[in-house]
């Protein structure tokens, strides 16, 4: 199939393919969709049959008699002269059904002296279409005029989801209208597998050139895989951040006095392993913190074991290596665990089964600044604990100010599952486990 006449317009861009090789396609069904400067327009088959292969893609640009796709098997194929009346095709569809239609019989070609084009259109057999084309075919892309498609786009509405009402099931703009009231009457759907049950309205297109120089570079691996799941979580997860402080003023002079004790043992001991160690103790006591919403939405799955993620900076991006049995491990084997996982994180040596299972992660931001943020969930976990850089204050201890080392906590979870008064008592005892670490003991 070629491009037929649609007018005194060229170079005109592809902004949706509607078809794939091997899809079956009826006669009038659109195929793709351009748009002109002063319009969007969808192009419909002249012919039944399966798509062989797609000669357009999204973003190309085609003119009048430029390959489309070819199609093979099917109903009878009209003459290629009558292609340029293929957009009269489509306006007798948008126009309301006769009372009475009758299956036209298949017949030779027009007898001579009728114009080819004006024969094929007469004599061309119509085939019979069942009345819910999804049902026919599940997952082909719904039938809907250009500017039904431009409506729904702007509403974010996923138009597989929403029964057409017209002819031949073909979706109008009050389909999509009552479709969108009973979203919002009955709150949110549930969502499809693997996504959202509507589809967000994709950002405009900046040419930053036009204000100066301009570079692109492309984003690494890791910031497109971690990227996508980042997106994921903070769509699905509602999200609450609980701020507070910890005072580790002692655990903090214990760490320093421990350090020759660790670097005999070969060992560099950072705060990290007893932010661990207290964390581990925290969600022992706080196990739903360390669970999982089933895919149901309607139970959770409580975890035997503590496997915490700690996030790694890399020059590729953030990974979040995972730490097996941190309760059961003790400070020096937790210290000597992260310098072996950091180092594959940087060399990019990490395998995935190194970032699997995780029960609950950690993102420390302390070694660089800042005083709180908000992590996003690392789904499906339910919470996460972001810490940032310790701070000497004056704190009024009943009789005086005293300077005390304050770590501030950030903490983010799933308010489905976690709840904000079980968000703050677990803040509350992570700090007094912090500050005073021989809590872990009892």
């Amino acid at each position: 199939m070629h491009l037929p006449d649609i007018g005194d317009f060229t170079d005109i861009p592809v902004i949706e393919v509607l078809v794939a090789p091997g899809d079956r396609v009826e006669v009038d069904q659109s195929i793709l969709t351009l748009e002109s400067d002063k319009a969007t327009m969808e192009i419909p088959s002249p012919a039944a049959g399966e798509v062989e292969s797609v000669g357009v893609k999204v973003g190309d640009q085609v003119n009048q008699g430029d390959l489309l796709l070819t199609l093979q098997g099917g109903a009878e194929q009209p003459p290629a002269d009558s292609e340029p009346d293929s957009t009269a095709a489509e306006a007798a569809e948008r126009a309301p059904a006769p009372a009475v239609t009758a299956q036209a019989p298949a017949k030779p070609p027009a007898a001579a002296g009728a114009p080819p084009g004006e024969a094929a259109r007469r004599k061309a057999p119509v085939p019979t279409r069942p009345a819910d084309m999804q049902a026919y075919a599940p997952g082909r892309t719904p039938h809907a005029s250009p500017a039904v498609r431009r409506f729904a786009r702007e509403l974010g509405v996923d138009l597989t989801l929403v029964k057409g009402s017209g002819r031949k099931s073909r979706i109008v703009k009050d389909d999509v209208q009552s479709f969108v009231k009973q979203t919002l009457a009955a709150g949110a759907p549930q969502a499809p597998a693997g996504g959202l049950p509507f589809q967000l309205p994709a950002a405009p297109e900046v040419d930053f050139g036009k204000f100066g120089q301009v570079e692109t570079q492309p984003l690494s691996r890791i910031k497109k895989l971690s990227g996508t799941h980042l997106h994921r979580s903070w769509l699905s997860v509602p999200h609450v951040t609980q701020f507070d402080e910890a005072d580790i003023t002692e655990l903090e002079a214990f760490r320093k006095d421990q350090k020759a004790a660790a670097e005999q043992a070969g060992v560099k001991l950072t705060f990290m392993p007893f932010l661990l160690k207290a964390v581990a103790g925290a969600l022992a006591q706080m196990p739903v913190l360390k669970a999982s919403l089933a895919a149901d939405g309607e139970n959770l799955v409580m975890k035997h074991y503590t496997h915490i993620g700690v996030a790694v900076d890399t020059p590729n991006g953030l990974v979040v290596p995972v730490l097996r049995d941190v309760d059961k491990k003790g400070l020096f084997d937790l210290a000597r665990e992260l310098m072996a996982v950091s180092g594959k994180a940087r060399d990019g040596k990490l395998l995935p089964g190194d970032m699997q299972g995780g029960t609950f992660t950690v993102s420390s931001l302390g070694g660089i600044g800042g005083t709180a943020f908000t992590p996003i969930v690392n789904a499906p976990e339910v919470a996460i604990l972001g810490v940032s850089r310790s701070e000497t204050k004056p704190v009024w201890n009943g009789e005086k100010f005293a300077p005390r080392l304050l770590l501030p906590l950030s903490l983010s979870y799933d308010h489905r599952v976690v709840d904000g008064a079980d968000g703050v008592r677990f803040t509350t005892l992570l700090s007094s486990l912090l500050g005073d670490i021989r809590r872990l003991l009892l």
